[in-house]
């Protein structure tokens, strides 16, 4: 080989290292390696070496097939063809003509340069190779082809990456062995066509393989009435896909034959046979559409129709909702208030957008302190169910001054928040602000049972930068008055820093050299990463969709953050995909909590729906990894939700698939809706909320979640879901269906009535014309009994900023509105007498204010005078009826006493 020539490999030789070879080093040395360390340090190495295994074997077994597979091929060629090629390079304006070594060796580094794509590939898919593997049926067959569902959901995927992986791999390998002959000279030659011919046949048989999958796909067709196959899938598309596969098979038996004839017609026919199939294949299903299916729709989408309600119930959980009638029509009087009084002192007045700027006012304490979010929660207190809310007091290091922003500072001592806050829902203390049972720093409680022994945040939702522990440094506990407390982490978490090597790692990963060169650091300092719990919990388990809304939870004294995990699919046969985090599924399943200490940061992942096949496969993947709900602590167990985002999903299936026959779900003729309410001063869907209550016909409050439901196109109220969070009902979903034949409102038409009243509207207009803003909390639809309350807060803020005051309550029953300064005085409005009920935990007694009732009488005078211009009698007698309730209130309140007579 020529000097020029040998230059010209070094120089490739090179670029390879640098390009490839250092990155390459870099990944694997500077966050594989420290990965290893960091799930070793959890005692879940097993869990990381199943992965890593995986990939590596899979990249391996695909790059060597590939290479192989493109070097046979290449290869294969006479030497004596490759002889006539000659490729001439000028670098360096030198001239360096390759011989046939020269240009073998080029081959292979081009065979090796595409082998890399398709190795990384293959590797990228070695979840799907797992899952295949580990499959645990459902126990459940479609109704076309009668294969199990696990089949679709498991192995499926897997078929349809290795086809179209060899098939890439063969295209790849036929397009380089065409223009190698091509470039020779040699392409109409015996051999070559010969060649070609086996590569053709070998194409067409994977293409006939890749049409039989597509026939088990078409379960997944959206272009049917409903999702999954229907009349013209299984009529026109399915008998398409067998004749494609036929003709790809003959194809192929053509193209082997033509080894020995080694004629180019029989490659051109075989093709132009295929290409007239596929046209066909697209015609035909359109005719049978038009033709056959729409005019007689119903009829012959009916079967596939009940196999998509069928199967989108199951997949959502939905076959299992206690269906029960709600009439409404009961009356709110105060024996019903007296029976239901846990419910009413858990109704929540207080909105966590507005109570989340109160809690940064009142208690960040520190200005690098930072409330994420408010979760709501129960806990007894006192022996009563109280619902809460609750948010964890984080450190933000980003919110230090400028000239406090050094590594140290955000590395080695500001490390961790420190405690929560938490407030009953329904307490306001005399300034319009929540009550704090849990509040400050040390953490003050004032209820037994909340009291936190172990306040330190070192793992939460804003904790998403590294920190080093047990360094020369002390690390800030706490503020104290004017000085700080400090402190050493005596927690388990954390990768010992080693030497030089283990700290070189780190600074690669993170791309910072102090953790190379600070003297702060010894070789028996811990380094803290994946802190972040989202990030902590997804690189643990990636396979999983995480709820958005961690909660963080007092546990003897503890802060735990609790975690909701779902299994899901997008190729569940005949289930309907609706939108979610996740991307559209439609197979969804609650079936891990995970638990992150919020001190120590120890991670459990705890199964607590067993009975998931999804969840049964990754337990056989990931034995390790799991643990069985009854292992969980029972002060945690006490605080499980039923989590929003499964429910929004199951509410939004629920309103179209509560419809079981298939002729009404074809019209549409029951499709329910998400209401609509004011918050602040936009229209909004209605978010689910969690309530304390007790549910019609039972005899215990419970902890339960709640969404509305509206007809279609209309504002009135038709149905409500709710979920279950408690106990040995835990998941379970009801719903209470109100009579269609009478009028129920639904929340926007509330809104429309509290902004119609003369007084509310009045009364609002006079806030915000005075400096201050008025924020609308959620509209709160309350089942009490047979009768329904709705509630919703009110807040002021002053308009240059300031503390969301509660100021107001506003109430709808019936035909009633009130609006009053608690929620005991609108009550006591809306039955129109003195304030009799019980006031609620935290309140002082309540005394009958006069200046209200003039006014709500004068509001209901003002709502009569309205009735009465637009001809509505019974509204007019409504009114007028709740004004004289009102002054014969005003006359026992103002009333003296009547002296006794001598």
């Amino acid at each position: 080989m020529k000097k020029q020539a040998r230059l010209l490999f070094v120089l490739i030789g090179v670029a390879v290292c640098v390009f490839f070879v250092l990155p390459f080093v870099s990944l694997v040395y500077g966050t594989l390696y420290t990965d290893w360390l960091w799930f070793d340090s959890l005692g879940y190495l097993s869990v990381y070496r199943t992965r890593i295994f995986a990939e590596a074997g899979l990249f391996a077994v695909g790059g060597v097939l590939a290479a192989g597979f493109i070097l046979l091929n290449w290869l294969l060629i006479p030497s004596r063809l490759t002889r006539r090629l000659e490729v001439v390079l000028r670098p360096y304006r030198k001239t360096v003509a390759l011989d046939s070594k020269g240009l073998t060796l080029v081959l292979i580094a081009a065979a090796l340069f595409l082998a890399l794509p398709m190795a990384l590939l293959a590797a990228s898919h070695a979840m799907d190779v797992l899952v295949a593997s580990h499959a645990a049926p459902f126990g459940l067959q479609d109704p076309i082809f009668g294969l199990d569902v696990g089949f679709y959901i498991f192995k499926l995927p897997f078929y349809n990456t290795l086809v179209g992986w060899l098939i890439g791999l063969v295209i790849t390998a036929g397009i380089g062995t065409g223009l190698l002959y091509l470039m020779s000279g040699a392409l109409g030659q015996r051999g070559p066509v010969a060649h070609l011919s086996i590569l053709g046949a070998l194409f067409l048989l994977l293409l006939a393989v890749n049409y039989q999958l597509q026939r088990l796909s078409l379960l997944d067709s959206a272009r049917g009435v409903v999702f999954g196959a229907g009349y013209t899938d299984v009529h026109a598309r399915l008998p398409m896909l067998h004749v494609l596969t036929a003709i790809s098979v003959v194809g192929a038996v053509i193209l082997l034959a033509n080894i020995a004839a080694r004629r180019w017609r029989l490659l051109i026919g075989a093709v132009a046979v295929w290409l007239v199939a596929v046209l066909v294949s697209s015609a035909y299903p359109a005719i049978v559409q038009r033709f056959v299916v729409n005019p007689n729709e119903l009829a012959n989408e009916w079967p596939y129709i009940e196999h998509n309600i069928a199967f989108t119930r199951y997949a959502f959980g939905l076959n299992d909702v206690y269906e029960s009638d709600f009439s409404a029509e009961g009356t709110l009087d105060q024996a019903v208030l007296d029976e239901n009084a846990a419910t009413i002192a858990n109704i929540r007045l207080w909105d966590w957008r507005p109570l989340q700027t109160t809690y940064e006012q009142l208690q960040e304490i520190r200005l690098y302190y930072t409330f994420v979010d408010v979760d709501v929660d129960r806990y007894v207190i006192d022996g009563q169910i109280r619902e809460v809310t609750l948010a964890a007091r984080e450190l933000d290091v980003d919110q230090l001054p400028g000239q406090a922003q050094t590594w140290v500072n955000r590395h080695l001592i500001y490390t961790h928040g420190y405690g929560v806050c938490l407030s009953p829902v329904s307490e306001v203390n005399p300034e319009g602000l929540p009550n704090f049972l849990v509040r400050d720093i040390p953490p003050q409680s004032s209820a037994a049972g909340l009291d936190i022994t172990r306040p330190e945040i070192y793992f939460g939702e804003e904790t998403d930068n590294y920190i080093i522990v047990g360094t020369a440094e002390q690390e800030l506990d706490r503020p104290s008055g004017d000085a700080n407390v400090y402190t050493q982490y005596e927690g388990p978490d954390g990768v010992r820093m080693g030497g030089f090597f283990r700290r070189l790692a780190f600074t690669l990963r993170f791309g910072d050299q102090q953790i190379l060169f600070s003297g702060s650091i010894d070789p028996q300092s811990r380094i803290l990463f994946y802190r972040d719990v989202a990030e902590r919990v997804a690189a643990l388990a990636p396979m999983f969709w995480y709820d958005p809304d961690p909660y963080i939870v007092i546990a003897d004294g503890r802060l735990v953050w609790l975690y909701d995990a779902y299994t899901t699919s997008e190729r569940f046969p005949y289930s309907e995909p609706f939108g979610s985090g996740a991307g559209d599924i439609n197979y969804v399943r609650n079936s891990v909590k995970v638990a992150i200490d919020a001190y120590t940061g120890e991670t459990t992942f705890y199964v607590v729906d067993p009975s998931d096949p999804v969840m049964l496969t990754y337990q056989a993947i990931f034995p390790d990894l799991f643990a069985p709900a009854s292992e969980m602590d029972p002060s945690l167990r006490e605080h499980w939700r039923y989590p929003e985002q499964l429910f929004r999903l199951q509410a939004e299936a629920y309103a179209a698939y509560h419809m079981d026959d298939p002729q009404v779900f074809y019209n549409k003729e029951d499709l329910w809706a998400v209401p609509t309410e004011m918050l602040g001063s936009e229209e909004e869907p209605m978010a689910p909320y969690y309530v304390v209550m007790r549910l019609p016909g039972e005899d215990e409050v419970e902890f339960i979640m709640i969404r509305p439901y509206v007809p279609s196109g209309r504002h009135n109220m038709i149905a409500w879901l709710y979920a279950d969070s408690d106990g040995a009902d835990y998941g379970q979903l009801g719903v209470f269906k109100f009579s269609k034949e009478g009028l129920l409102y639904g929340p926007m038409q509330v809104e429309a009535r509290f902004d119609q009243d003369p007084y509310i509207s009045q009364q609002l207009s006079l806030w915000n014309q005075r400096g201050s803003q008025v924020y609308r909390g959620n509209l709160i639809v309350i089942p009490i009994d047979d009768t329904i309350l709705y509630v919703e807060p009110l807040y002021l803020q002053a308009q240059s900023g300031g503390l969301p005051e509660l100021k107001r309550v506003l109430l709808a029953y019936g035909n009633h509105v009130v609006m009053a300064e608690d929620l005991s005085t609108a009550l006591a409005q809306v039955l129109g007498v003195p304030a009799a009920v019980e006031p609620l935990p935290g309140e002082e007694p309540i005394v009958t204010d006069v200046a209200e009732l003039a006014r709500s009488a004068q509001a209901h005078y003002d709502a009569a005078q309205l009735c009465l211009i637009q001809g509505d009698w019974a509204c007019y007698g409504s009114e007028m009826e709740a004004m004289a309730a009102d002054l014969e209130t005003l006359i026992q309140v103002t009333e003296p006493p009547t002296e006794a007579e001598p």
